[in-house]
Formats: structure tokens, sequence, C-alpha cells
């Protein structure tokens, strides 16, 4: 394994993942990794079976996490044979609900792919659920996609609440924002608040993630000499043709390579896949091992791992709650009412 994870403890909370894709969201619970010459502590967390129908991106994820991933229709999985986990995650597919998408919503052909992870929870009853997705979904149809979802979701038996997180608040240099829909089984109790922002008013720039790989053109970091040539657009042609700036984070990093043409701050190139990785907190050591193209779909698809490590200290913390036997309090803070402001609480955590 790339990432060199180490083994996880015998008592640590087991994990079912969903949609894993290229396993930024599992990398985030397991931790154990570096970045940016930070650390990332190891959690009590070990994923069993991880799932998705990605041929590519399970490959991805087994180089470099480990090989308890499989490649699973999961629109035709039978959810019985999966094994039961203290921990279910998925981050559920989000091209139906993008706001650079078809915005079909539940109408779209991906769009019922969650009711995979309400099957699961009634099946196997989980004690925490993770899920994550865009936070267009909660604009669509004046919020009636997302709360369709979510009383799905809590009609499997569960008491969940629904988090828009913004990366920079993180210490991500990405202008990236995504749902966190945090469930808990009923007998259990209610979500907690979000994860407090580590670095609210004081974003790390691009050039934060990315200076010491000005001048960098080769395999001597893994993926750096890959990226796409391409011309600046003219006036009223060509998508995106967006120059980040010095001093600021980045664009959002986007699955389809082709959608936005991102340059880099300071040289006159589009971003590598490597810079790409960096800004969405993957670290050095996460090889990806295909073309720029497919490399580029898997990073924009990603859940950023630092992000994911945020949230899964709150999950620890809740399970460790559970097991003292503490019935959990419900938050004063709850945000899916969907009112004319969905997410006020999570924008003002502290």
């Amino acid at each position: 394994m790339s990432c060199n994870l180490e083994k996880r403890p015998k008592n640590a909370y087991s994990v079912v993942s969903l949609f894993a894709g290229c396993g930024g969201l599992d990398l985030g619970f397991l931790g154990g990794f570096n970045y940016l010459d930070v650390s990332y502590e190891a959690l009590q967390f070990r994923v069993i079976e991880a799932h998705d129908f990605n041929e590519k991106a399970i490959e991805t994820y087994r180089l470099n996490i480990g090989e308890h991933a499989a490649v699973t229709d999961l629109t035709a999985i039978d959810v019985a044979r999966l094994p039961s986990a203290d921990v279910l995650l998925g981050g559920f597919p989000c091209q139906d609900f993008s706001s650079s998408g078809k915005k079909q919503g539940l109408n779209g052909s991906r769009g019922q792919l969650y009711t995979v992870m309400t099957d699961y929870m009634r099946t196997h009853r989980p004690k925490v659920v993770v899920a994550e997705n865009v936070p267009h979904l909660a604009r669509l149809a004046d919020g009636e996609y997302l709360r369709t979802i979510v009383n799905d979701f809590e009609g499997a038996g569960y008491n969940f609440d629904v988090w828009e997180l913004y990366a920079p608040d993180y210490g991500i240099s990405q202008s990236r924002r995504r749902l966190i829909f945090f469930g808990i089984r009923k007998d259990l109790g209610y979500p907690p608040a979000p994860p407090k922002p580590t670095h609210a008013n004081q974003h790390l720039p691009i050039e934060h993630a990315l200076h010491d790989l000005v001048g960098v053109e080769d395999e001597s970091v893994t993926n750096q000499s890959q990226y796409f040539v391409a011309t600046r657009a003219t006036s009223g042609g060509g998508q995106g043709d967006h120059s980040n700036v010095r001093g600021k984070v980045a664009y959002c990093i986007r699955a389809n390579a082709k959608a936005r043409i991102q340059f880099h701050y300071e040289l006159d190139r589009r971003l590598t896949v490597r810079e790409c990785a960096r800004l969405q907190s993957f670290p050095d050591q996460f090889v990806f091992p295909f073309s720029a193209m497919i490399n580029m779909e898997q990073i924009g698809n990603a859940v950023p791992p630092v992000l994911a490590h945020h949230v899964a200290k709150v999950v620890a913390k809740t399970l460790q709650s559970i097991d003292d036997g503490l019935v959990l309090p419900s938050s004063s803070c709850r945000n899916i009412n969907l009112q004319s402001d969905l997410f006020e609480c999570a924008a003002h955590a502290v």
C-alpha cells in the first residue's frame, strides 16, 4: 500500500463503505497519514469492506489503502450479504444533483442510489451513518429532494442532521463545499454538532499547498508530470478558463477535467494531477496509476481526506460516548428543517 497505513487495532470500530471511489472518505476515517508536513492520527476505525462499480477507482483504492475493496454493481447488490458494521459510509453519486450536471435529481439514472444505504440501515442497523453529497442537492426542487432523502434515512430508524462543510475552514486550499449527512440510530440518541473549523478566517491560499512543486516537471513527485495542454479561451468561447490567484484558495477541483480549465497561479499551464491531488488533501504517497483524464476524474469525485478526517473524529467521539452508555442529546442546532436558510447553524458552528 502506497500510504503505508498502519494495521488497525483489534478493538477498532468496523466500517462498511459504499460508493467508495478511490478512497478519499475511507482514508480520512482511517487516518495515519501525513499531508503537507501535518500528521493526521490513526483513528479507531477498520474498513472491513468497500464497494464501488468503477473498476479503475477500486484499483486505485487497493493500491493505496487495502485489498478489502471490491468492484460491485450497487444497483443490484443484496445488502443482506454485506457484513454488519458499526459505521456505514457512503458518498452516494452526486451527478444528478450537481450544479454542473443536468440536475435531474431523484429522476436521474443515479438519483435513487442512496436507497442502497437505506436498505443497509434497515438490514444491519449500524450505530452511525455518514453520507456525503454536493450542496446543490439542497437547492434542487426547493429542497424537496433533500427532504425526501433525509425522510427516507430517518424512516430506516435513525436521527439525521445535515451539515454543509467548507473545505478551507479545515485547512484545505480549495473552494469546496460538501453536504455531510450524519445519522445515529434512534435508540442511541441524536447527531452532535459539526466539527469545529480549524482555519476559520485564516484560510490557506493555493500556494501553501503547491509552492514546493513549482519547477518540478518530472515524476520525482508522483503524478506531477501529468497535465492537460490547453490554450486560454477567447472571449465567448471555451469552458471555464479560470486562472488561480496567489493569496486565494483554488477553484473547486471537478471530476470532469474538461469542465473547468484551471491554470496555475504562477505558471502558464493547467494544474497537474499531483497539484489537484494536493488541493484535495491527498498525501503525496497516494498514487494515481492511470491516464491524466482518469486520475483527474477520480480526484474530483473524491472526498478530501483531511475534511473526512475531521468528520471521522466526531464519529469516533460519538461512538465512544455510546460505548460509555450515554444517550446522546438532541443538538441545539439541527439543520434539516429545510427552512429559508438550511445551513445557518452549520455555517456558524463554533
